[in-house]
């Protein structure tokens, strides 16, 4: 077996290769975090409701989403939307649209447990200072509901970070791809991979370690 050499991996070569797919994992976790906490707050909403209307659509849509892989929805909407609309939307922006569609509803059912967690005390206070349903969830219910699922937030997160990861299948230029390409180029594609793992590994539980911290803070406030 051949001696591993990870000589190869340069600051030249982070900049060429890696750089670039680094910046579009962190931009789609971005994206994808606010516009699946903004649509996932939507749907926790439309759920917790009453009205059937709007309750109905949020379960088969959370439900529906949460039962297929994140990989079979991102090759779906890869492969079938540019049949629908007779033209490519590109790598990138499939991944980032299927992301935000996928992650709202795993951020629904973060957010609809932070605001049931609610004790209704405080709702029934915000009625009786004449604030209208709307008044009570923005000014009330919504900024404790947040404040309780920050940690869970910023968990799942990392986990969308990691999947990020999985926009490789589609040819998108994320952080494992230019690892996968430099490998390629520069013909070291086991240490290529191995390093990719070990920047995946040091983001990760840097993350987590910090939402530890987050989290004890947040008990000693309570």
């Amino acid at each position: 077996m051949a001696e591993l050499d990870f000589s190869f991996f340069t600051l030249e070569v982070f900049r060429s290769y890696v750089l670039k797919g680094l910046y579009f994992s962190v931009t789609l976790t971005a994206v994808a975090t606010v516009g699946g906490i903004v649509f996932g707050t939507l749907l926790a909403l439309m759920r917790l409701s009453g009205i059937k209307a709007l309750e109905l659509p949020a379960v088969i849509y959370v439900n529906g989403m949460r039962s297929v892989p994140l990989l079979m929805v991102l090759l779906w909407f890869f492969l079938l939307v540019p049949m629908l609309i007779g033209r490519s939307i590109g790598a990138e922006w499939s991944a980032i649209i299927t992301f935000i569609a996928f992650e709202a509803a795993y951020f629904s059912e973060i957010m609809r447990a932070g605001i049931q967690s609610i004790p209704r005390g405080q709702v029934f206070a915000g009625q009786a200072m004449g604030m209208s349903y709307g008044q009570n969830m923005k000014l009330v219910i919504l900024p404790q509901a947040f404040r309780n699922m920050l940690p869970i937030l910023l968990t799942q997160t990392i986990i969308l970070f990691q999947d990020t990861s999985l926009v490789y299948i589609i040819t998108a230029h994320d952080m494992l791809h230019g690892f996968s390409i430099a490998g390629a180029n520069l013909s070291h594609t086991r240490e290529a991979y191995i390093l990719a793992a070990v920047a995946y590994f040091v983001i990760c539980y840097s993350l987590s370690y910090l939402v530890k911290m987050l989290q004890k803070k947040i008990a000693i406030i309570r």
